[in-house]
């Protein structure tokens, strides 16, 4: 990376690294703190190695974290390299010009590996465009390297495939897979039963993204959207940003909330599939992405995430027939509520096409992309 390659981008890049400690030869370039006068909602901090030591404490902090917001804080989760080497992947992909971009573009089918270009999806009913970028690499296209078992991607991708994606997926996978397998236990299902619905060989829609937001200017105002209100569509996310932007819309309340990044630390949150299987005890919370607050806002916001989510031939449905405890929170909901009669692959597929401008249909649009607080969700989408 160059000054100038890069321009005001490369300076900001250069501050994500001096602001987390990753580049000691410029001490002096920070960029402004998170605000403190900004509404924050807390979420736990769970230590990902008292977890993996089955420190039963531990285990009780993550258990109450997934199944009051679904989201929290995760450290010593040991991944922190390879999220910083996914950073730089996605700032030399997003160099690329647009045009070479664009020839991986994941298109308006619900396909959702590849290139996705600024400006193509709706960010609220009204079919505002957004502002955000993402480069989605395919766990199974990482794990077949050098074969293909989706697509191809750029250049850049192609080059870090081994040095960057396929570390960042190995570490990303191992870290998810144990948070699951604990919260497998805690809902009294057989050992490995969520495992069995999450097999790393089998292929899913889990990815590893890229995300650049661009900065408030004269054409984003500080209320635009970069990412609409929504649950995520998989069962478990694991986010690693710079710069706030990220809300929530925590359970009885009518107001979203900052979650504000730590260096060091992790964002974890449940997913739908999550949602559905344990019949609603973990939690698939709303959450979106805006500019970050005050200061912050004037740059760029990055982010990297690594999504795990079952296997495409895997029914969503929950596994009351294998605990108890799920049995008991299916009885006491909606009828069918947690039987959705669509795979894994269906479910992505639905939600991720009827995002793209092209498929906008209105509030037909809306119906289509809410996830498992529906109708909870359509109702406070606008909140």
């Amino acid at each position: 990376m160059t000054p100038s390659v890069f321009a005001v981008s490369w300076v900001e890049w250069m501050a994500y690294k001096c602001l987390w400690g990753m580049h000691p030869a410029m001490p002096g370039l920070t960029l402004p703190p998170f605000p403190d006068d900004v509404p924050t909602h807390p979420l736990r901090v769970v230590d990902y190695q008292l977890i993996k030591s089955r420190d039963n404490d531990e285990i009780d902090k993550l258990w109450r974290a997934a199944t009051e917001l679904g989201f929290w804080y995760l450290k010593n989760h040991g991944a922190d390299n390879e999220a910083d080497e996914m950073f730089e992947l996605g700032a030399e992909t997003m160099r690329l010009p647009l045009e070479e971009k664009m020839k991986y573009e994941e298109g308006d089918d619900g396909f959702s590996f590849g290139y996705r270009a600024s400006g193509v999806r709706a960010v609220d009913e009204k079919s505002t465009n957004d502002t955000t970028e993402f480069i989605n690499v395919s766990k199974d296209d990482a794990l077949a390297w050098p074969k293909q078992a989706h697509r191809s991607y750029p250049s850049t991708v192609n080059a870090r495939m081994e040095s960057t994606v396929i570390p960042f997926v190995q570490k990303a996978l191992a870290i998810n897979q144990l948070l699951i397998d604990v919260l497998n236990d805690r809902l009294g299902l057989p050992k490995g039963a969520l495992a069995k619905l999450h097999k790393a060989e089998e292929h899913s829609g889990c990815v590893a993204r890229a995300i650049k937001a661009i900065p408030v200017s004269s054409s984003v105002s500080e209320g635009k959207l970069h990412l609409s209100a929504h649950t995520d569509f998989g069962s478990l996310s694991f986010l690693h940003n710079r710069l706030g932007g990220l809300q929530v819309l925590a359970p009885g309340t009518d107001g979203w909330q900052y979650v504000k990044p730590l260096p060091g630390h992790a964002i974890c949150n449940i997913g739908d599939a999550l949602n559905i299987f344990s019949g609603g005890i973990l939690r698939s919370n709303i959450h979106r992405v805006v500019p970050p607050p005050k200061d912050q806002s004037k740059f760029e916001r990055w982010s990297v995430v690594y999504f795990t989510r079952p296997s495409d031939s895997v029914e969503l449905r929950a596994l009351a027939d294998e605990s108890p405890l799920i049995a008991e929170a299916v009885s006491r909901a909606p009828p069918g509520k947690f039987d959705t009669g669509v795979t894994a692959k269906t479910w992505l597929e639905r939600r991720v096409k009827s995002t793209r401008l092209r498929n906008y249909k209105g509030a037909q649009s809306w119906v289509e992309y809410r996830g498992t607080e529906d109708p909870e969700l359509t109702a406070r989408m606008g909140a």
